[in-house]
Order: C-alpha cells, then sequence, then structure tokens
C-alpha cells in the first residue's frame, strides 16, 4: 500500500486500471436512473399509465403528485444559494480538472470525468423541478384539473429521465475511452 504524503501524492494514484473505480462509475449511474427526483420510476409509470386509461384522477395520479408535493422543496434554491453554490461547486470542479488535465494526475482525471456528469445532473434536476412546482402548486390550489397536472409533470418527468439516460451513456463512454487511453498510454501508471 503507497504512503500519501500530501493531497497530490493521492490525487496521483491509479485509477482507471482499478476495479473499484468502473465499479463506482457503473452503479453510481445504475443508482440515478432508478428514480427522478428521487420519486421512484414505478410511481411514474403507474401514473402515466393510469393517465393513459380511464382512471385519470386516480390513486396513482395522486400518487406521484403527493410524491412530488413532497419532494420538491428539497431541489428548490434560492437565488442567492443557487448563485453560492454554483460558485463553490464550478471552482471545485474547475480545480479538479486543471490538477487532472494541465498536470495530469491520474485520479484528478478519474474523478473529473466522474462528478463532472452528475453536476449537469445535479443543475437538470434543479431545473426540473422548477418547472414542476407551478403545476403542483396549481393542482393543489384547484387552478388546474388534477389529471392536466399530473400529465404535464408526467410528460417533464420522462424527457428528463430519457436526457438522463443519454447523459450517462455519453459519461460512461467518454469515461471509458479516456481510461482505456491512460491505460495505454502509462501502462506503469505514470
Amino acid at each position: 500500500m503507497p504512503q500519501f504524503d500530501n493531497l497530490i501524492g493521492l490525487l496521483g494514484s491509479r485509477s482507471f486500471s482499478t476495479i473499484w473505480f468502473w465499479l463506482v462509475l457503473i452503479g453510481m449511474w445504475s443508482v440515478a436512473g432508478r428514480s427522478v427526483l428521487g420519486i421512484p420510476t414505478e410511481v411514474l409509470a403507474r401514473a402515466r399509465a393510469s393517465l393513459a386509461g380511464d382512471d385519470a384522477q386516480g390513486p396513482a395520479v395522486i400518487t406521484l403528485l403527493d410524491w412530488l408535493s413532497l419532494i420538491l422543496p428539497r431541489w428548490q434554491l434560492r437565488p442567492r444559494e443557487g448563485a453560492a453554490f454554483l460558485g463553490v461547486t464550478s471552482f471545485l470542479m474547475t480545480s479538479l480538472a486543471v490538477l487532472g488535465f494541465v498536470f495530469w494526475l491520474e485520479m484528478a482525471q478519474a474523478l473529473t470525468l466522474l462528478l463532472l456528469p452528475f453536476w449537469v445532473l445535479f443543475w437538470m434536476r434543479v431545473r426540473l423541478a422548477r418547472r414542476l412546482v407551478p403545476l403542483v402548486h396549481a393542482a393543489q390550489e384547484g387552478r388546474a384539473p388534477v389529471s392536466q397536472a399530473a400529465g404535464d409533470a408526467a410528460r417533464a418527468m420522462v424527457w428528463h429521465k430519457r436526457f438522463v439516460t443519454i447523459l450517462s451513456m455519453i459519461a460512461v463512454a467518454v469515461t471509458a475511452l479516456w481510461g482505456a487511453l491512460w491505460t495505454v498510454l502509462h501502462p506503469v501508471g505514470f
């Protein structure tokens, strides 16, 4: 086991040639694809089936709106919070990218390729939540029919899920290609 004298030594360790990195990458994307904003895909599928059938205001539709009313407050950022979070995370992602792709530290490259798509995914989720909040409020206050609000929410969530699937495929493909290229160019690790 190598001794790490400092953070730079840790960031320079092997990543692309270990099975753990690839298990973490696949596991994180597998977990990210199982829900939309923390709402299980089964709830969404049942609500969509109910909306397509004759039960447009049935329990599956109400369940989806209940889930949304509970989950959406967690994804709302006020402008100052959003700006601060964007600034801090942008700084951290840029620092990792510079360490990885300017100073050629393998661990920093691996972390950048692992975390950057999830950073994009986080902002996609915040954007989706911002779009869904008015729909849920309109249904709760009676300004829109429950079936219409749930239908619009379900459509937006399905599109979000499709974009997440595309993002995950691109992220895994780019990481695999870069990892293979790094391993070929650096067979002994440096």
